[in-house]
Parts: C-alpha cells; sequence; structure tokens
C-alpha cells in the first residue's frame, strides 16, 4: 500500500508541477530558474545523504546526476540573464 500511496503523490506532483510551471510568464521564467537552484541543491545534499541498498544507490546517483546538471543549468542561464545587465564597454 505504501509504494501505491508514493506513486500517487508522485504523478500528482508532476501534474499540479506541469499546471504551475505553464501558468508562468515568460520573463518569469529565468527567475525561477535561479530558484530552484536552491532546491536542487536540497536534493543533491538528500542524495548524498540516501543509504541502504542497492536500489537506494541507484536512485540517488540518479538524483545526484539530474539535481547536478539541474544547478549548473541555472547558474549558466543566470550568468547569461545577468549579463544582459551590464553596460556595454
Amino acid at each position: 500500500m505504501d509504494l501505491i500511496t508514493a506513486l500517487t503523490i508522485f504523478v500528482l506532483a508532476v501534474f499540479v508541477g506541469i499546471e504551475i510551471i505553464s501558468k508562468v510568464p515568460p520573463t518569469l521564467h529565468t527567475p525561477l530558474m535561479s530558484g530552484s537552484n536552491a532546491i536542487s541543491g536540497i536534493t543533491l545534499v538528500g542524495a548524498l545523504l540516501a543509504g541502504g541498498g542497492f536500489w537506494a544507490g541507484f536512485f540517488g546517483f540518479l538524483a545526484i546526476v539530474f539535481a547536478s546538471l539541474n544547478v549548473v543549468g541555472g547558474f549558466l542561464v543566470t550568468h547569461r540573464m545577468l549579463a544582459m545587465f551590464k553596460k556595454k564597454k
């Protein structure tokens, strides 16, 4: 029963996340990307602390890979956005 509950919560979170993100105006996507870096940082810490059997390690590794990609991409997008506001020489 716990697996069904966890899968139900996951599917609902995916649908709610898609619905929320699709309603965000394009001008706010870059600041939201910057804010998601903090959430991905928390995911990285949780994945590093995940211990246990094979599956916990496997999913922890996947979480580290995907969260790292999100953090690096977020910083690159934020750096590009901030460069747009610099005065031209």
